[in-house]
């Protein structure tokens, strides 16, 4: 199959009945053009799809008029974080570009590869979804998303993960749960360490002891809390309830608890965090802690596009709250 060739201004030009020039200066929104030729030069552009180069129109222009969320894969969280920037661009006069620069084994330092292929000439201002390491060196203004660090010295947008987790685990206290494992998140990330810490500081507000042998590491990935989840349910004494710290890592659980003969929720109680689509179409449907990931990502949104228009945001650190979503997953105790 022949590739598709990219529609030139002498293909617009042709069937404009005009000349190349004369494009070139509607394209480029120079004066000297009457009305007519004008709409003429626009319907042909219109009917052949031509687009000028993002790169030619920032050289001429300094500007592209088009954003970028940089995320380091298209997975369920930052897929619903892209999906509220969609949604709330669509108020203002920028287009959006979505990259991913984070697989094929590099995962550290895939913000600073991006931002330097996409940053002045092909985007005016980003959004870094989950960035492992930020700086605000990129040339252009930077919004990032639950970095892996916690705040950095750019403007952040987060939920209350400490708060979130203090609501799991006290879910889970109520319902008569004392034997409660912790599945946690990659000990170097800032979220992982709040979720632990509120699970740590429930625990302790209701007077029962943490069993540390049921606290361990999942990762936030159902192929790495695969392992620390079966260890937990092959126990002799395993725990009566799980707090997974991410909802991929507490759908897997559910699927290992299957595995063993473990019913969820009648011998076992599972809860998540994140609230991504994927909760509510589990097996039973998984209670979970909501972080308002759409939000987050209209947020950020606004916060870049104030600092585009030369606007201070109101704030350099945004916290949306958390909340409960009770489904079917956990049950109380007999």
């Amino acid at each position: 199959m022949k590739p598709v060739e990219r529609v030139k201004m002498a293909d617009v030009a042709k069937a404009a009945g005009v000349s190349v020039a004369t494009v070139s200066k509607v394209v480029n929104g120079r004066d000297g053009i009457s009305a007519a030729t004008f709409e003429k030069v626009l319907s042909a552009v219109s009917d052949l799809g031509y687009e000028t180069s993002l790169g030619a129109r920032s050289l001429r222009s300094h500007k592209t008029n088009v954003l970028g969320v940089l995320l380091a894969e298209f997975e369920p969280f930052s897929t619903e974080l892209l999906k509220g920037v969609s949604e709330a661009i669509g108020s203002t006069d920028y287009e959006l570009l979505a990259y991913s620069g984070g697989h094929r084994g590099k995962a550290v330092g895939w913000e600073r590869r991006s931002l330097g292929r996409l940053a002045g000439s092909l985007i005016d201002g980003a959004i870094i979804v989950t960035p492992t390491v930020v700086d605000a060196g990129s040339g252009i203004p930077v919004v990032a998303v639950d970095p892996h660090t916690g705040p950095v010295d750019v403007p952040t947008v987060d939920s209350d993960n400490l708060a979130g987790a203090v609501l799991a685990t006290n879910h889970l206290l109520e319902l008569g749960h004392r034997r409660i494992a912790l599945l946690g998140g990659r000990p170097d990330l800032e979220s992982a360490r709040l979720r632990e810490q509120g699970f740590r500081a429930a625990m302790a507000a209701a007077g029962v002891p943490v069993d540390e042998s049921l606290v361990v590491v999942g990762g936030y990935r159902p192929e790495t809390a695969e392992g620390p989840a079966r260890l937990l349910l092959t126990r002799d004494d395993r725990p009566t309830a799980v707090f997974a710290t991410n909802d991929l890592s507490a759908i897997r659980t559910m699927q290992v608890a299957a595995e063993l003969g473990v019913s969820v929720p009648d011998d076992l109680s599972v809860i998540g965090f994140d609230n991504v689509p994927e909760s509510a179409l589990a097996n039973p449907p998984l209670t979970t802690i909501n972080q308002p990931l759409r939000e987050m990502g209209a947020t950020a949104l606004e916060i870049l596009v104030r600092m585009l228009e030369g606007r201070e945001p109101d704030a350099t650190h945004v916290t949306l709250p958390t909340s409960m979503v009770e489904r079917a997953s956990c049950r109380r105790l007999a």
